[in-house]
This record gives structure tokens, C-alpha cells and sequence, in this order.
């Protein structure tokens, strides 16, 4: 049965599959919110999300196919996209609507809700160097994500433009990559006085590590984060982040999925933009 097949008189669902651990979907804010946006939009029309959460990108496919078999979903929307991605090839040959979600290099061939990872790190990058920050350090995500390595080259040619340093490390978005990769990067001989964080899990995770370390921000030390939650605003002191209206960014993936279901021209779209927010963990570097 194909979503095209289904019984219009049911309910509908939008298709979402984490391929990714669940210890980390109960601690990491961002996918909640998502999944909240996306369930006020699919409200209006009786619809909601089927989540299903697995451990891996081939699992991920199997699901998929799942559901393409059942008819269990009138779309699916496809995150976390990765350097040479199989997943719209598997989902354009199972006839499954597909809404891609990201960073994605070419033109798509599938409907998409793009996002723009340079741009803010470049705004972060030259708000740090303007504060006199020489070394500036990101706890990155995963490097297989597009939207990573998009952010990666952002932050190496605008530290190359101000004539700072720039030093990558590569985390995984839990609270344990991020203390760890924090006290790495605050032991070495050029220490970094201004650390990115990828999510606001690692960036809390390591402004207590700095502490530990007897570092405190932003006097010694300072900390942005990505995205922001409660965890940043309740942070001590409250973590300056690039702020991202998550929950607006799955409305507009929800919308894109029902153009695709109802047939419509599905236009390109972008999510919010990412834009500073100044809290208490970023000042002048150091003396």
C-alpha cells in the first residue's frame, strides 16, 4: 500500500526516524521542540508525527520501508543528511513523499527545508575576534553531517579572514563529549580563550568543566552555544548561544510535507536563521 492508497478517512502522519541513541533524544532539547512545531502545524489537519528512533542509518532505511509496505505514513521528513546521503535514492524508489531537512550541497531533487550553518558561525566568529579572542575552539558534531562540515568550513575561512586561530574537535552532542572535549581543549599549551559548541547539551556540559578547571566565564574563558533551551537560561552564568526558533523551524517542515502530500509545488524553504543572543559567557578575551 502506498501513501497515494491510503484511507483518507483516517488520520495521517508525518514519517520522522532518529538514527541516533535514545539516552541522548531524552536529554538534548532541539528534537523535542522540532516535533512540537511540527504537531501544531499537523493539528489543523488531523495529522501527527510517527517518531521512531534506531540506532543506525540502516535502520533507518528499514523503517522506511516499513512503511512505504503498510501505508503507515503520507510522508517522511529526512534529518541529520550526510556526505554521499542514500536515503532520498531509497525513498524516491519506495514512492515515499520525502521532505529533506538541512544542509544538502546540490539542488535537491526532493522537496527541502534548508538551513544556513555558515552564516552564523561567521557572525559568532567575528563577534569573538572584535573581543579580542586569538584562539577560538568549536566542540563540533558529528563530521559525517552535512550541516557540520558546512559549519566547519564557515568557522575556517572567517578565523582565517580575522587572522585568528581556529581549532575543530569532534564531539557527538552528549554532556560527556562535551566536559571531555572541553578539558582537552583548555589544557593545551595555546589554549583557546573563546569555545562554539555545536548544542547547548556540550555547552553546558563543559562551562562546568571550566569551572572545575578554576576557569571562570566569561572573565577567563567564552562560551557560545547552538540552538538554546532552558539549559542555557538556566545555566550559571546564563550561556550566550546562536539562538534558533526550533519550534518555528518544524511548523515550516511540517508545511512543506503537506504541499507534498496535497500535490502542490513544493518551493524551497529555509529555516530560521540562527542569530546571537548575548548572555553572561561572553566577554573581552583575557589579558
Amino acid at each position: 500500500m502506498t501513501p497515494a492508497h491510503r484511507d483518507r478517512t483516517q488520520p495521517g502522519a508525518l514519517g520522522l526516524v532518529l538514527a541516533r541513541s535514545t539516552r541522548l533524544l531524552g536529554v538534548e532539547p532541539f528534537f523535542m521542540e522540532f516535533i512540537a512545531g511540527m504537531e501544531e502545524r499537523l493539528v489543523t489537519r488531523d495529522m501527527s508525527v510517527l517518531l521512531h528512533v534506531v540506532p543506525t542509518y540502516e535502520e533507518e532505511v528499514a523503517a522506511y520501508r516499513r512503511w512505504a509496505e503498510g501505508g503507515l505514513v503520507d510522508a517522511v521528513a529526512v534529518v541529520n543528511l550526510v556526505e554521499d546521503d542514500p536515503r532520498p535514492a531509497v525513498l524516491r524508489e519506495l514512492g515515499l513523499p520525502a521532505v529533506l531537512v538541512g544542509t544538502w550541497r546540490d539542488a535537491p531533487d526532493l522537496p527541502a527545508v534548508r538551513t544556513d550553518d555558515g552564516g552564523p558561525v561567521r557572525d559568532a566568529v567575528a563577534r569573538l575576534a572584535d573581543l579580542g579572542h586569538r584562539v577560538i575552539a568549536r566542540v563540533a558534531g558529528p563530521r559525517s553531517l552535512l550541516h557540520t562540515q558546512a559549519r566547519t568550513v564557515a568557522q575556517e575561512e572567517a578565523c582565517k579572514q580575522a587572522g585568528v586561530e581556529s581549532v575543530v574537535i569532534d564531539g557527538d552532542y552528549t554532556a560527556e563529549s562535551g566536559a571531555r572535549l572541553t578539558a582537552e581543549l583548555l589544557k593545551r599549551d595555546s589554549r583557546p580563550t573563546a569555545i562554539l559548541y555545536d548544542n547547548d547539551v556540550m555547552a553546558v556540559a563543559g562551562l562546568a568543566t571550566a569551572k572545575e578547571l578554576g576557569l571562570e566565564a566569561p572573565a577567563d574563558l567564552s562560551l557560545i552555544a547552538w540552538d538554546d533551551s532552558a539549559l542555557c537560561r538556566l545555566a550559571s552564568p546564563p550561556l550566550t548561544t546562536m539562538t534558533v526558533d526550533v519550534h518555528g523551524f518544524g511548523v515550516v517542515v511540517a508545511e512543506a510535507a503537506l504541499d507534498h502530500i496535497d500535490g502542490r509545488p513544493v518551493t524551497e524553504r529555509w529555516s530560521p536563521t540562527a542569530h546571537f543572543v548575548q548572555r553572561g559567557t561572553t566577554g573581552p578575551a583575557p589579558a
